[in-house]
């Protein structure tokens, strides 16, 4: 039974990756049997699998009609950063309430060990990871296992139409100072949770993520030419 169950947590990591980075196509109907030739696995596994990633908000389920890749769509993805904002500020708002100052320090050190190779860095998939990252840390000082895994889902569900807003990022200008001229975004919010300045806090969070959020609808117009229209 462990062996069997084993089986399809890695078949279920595989096929998230894939639906996370769009492997497959949005609103593409998934082909149960050549997954199945492609990952060496028989249908049981596979179809418990894909049940998963409906159930997590990765993929859909037509009646009759069998499962599909999520759909991309600026409203869409809207959705998901406004759910995100939410999340993450009543983390903040818990984590003041419950997180020791030895907790805090530990993500401020963390943030100084980091910060400075942040600008340095060219990969985007890298870039994400360190942000992901961060705020997951922020998010668990809440004391709050759901507030975590939500924001987690959320991450991975968002995660293509970010990196698309990374790179461009990267391209285009530095990156963006928080609302304190002398400290970084993250560094703003640490300042804010440290204080135990709530208000502050969940003010600097929500601006963070909504001036990505304002974004969004550029970057999904990117994601589609780049999964439709084949590289030169």
């Amino acid at each position: 039974m462990a062996k069997a169950q084993s089986n399809v947590d890695r078949i279920h990591d595989r096929l998230r990756h894939m639906a996370a980075d769009f492997e497959f196509k949005p609103d593409e109907r998934i082909n149960e049997s050549t997954l199945a030739t492609q990952l060496d696995a028989s249908r049981t596994p596979i179809r418990e699998a894909l049940n998963r990633l409906v159930a997590e908000g990765y993929l859909t389920f037509q009646s009759g009609r069998g499962f599909f890749c999520r759909s991309l769509s600026p409203k869409r993805i809207l959705d998901l950063y406004e759910a995100r904002a939410a999340i993450e500020c009543e983390a903040v708002r818990r984590s003041i309430e419950r997180a020791s100052d030895a907790d805090i320090m530990a993500v401020v050190e963390h943030l100084d060990e980091t910060e400075p190779a942040y600008d340095k860095i060219d990969d985007p998939v890298e870039l994400l990871a360190m942000d992901e990252d961060f705020h997951v840390r922020l998010a668990k000082l809440s004391g709050n296992d759901e507030l975590v895994r939500m924001l987690e889902n959320l991450n991975g569900r968002i995660r293509y139409v970010r990196l698309i807003n990374l790179k461009n990022l990267r391209s285009d200008r530095p990156v963006t100072i928080g609302e304190d001229a002398n400290l970084s975004v993250h560094r703003t919010i640490l300042s804010a949770l440290s204080d135990r300045d709530v208000s502050r806090a969940i003010r600097a969070t929500r601006n963070h993520i909504e001036r990505r959020r304002e974004e969004a609808t550029e970057a999904v117009r990117i994601a589609y030419s780049q999964l439709y229209v084949p590289a030169d």
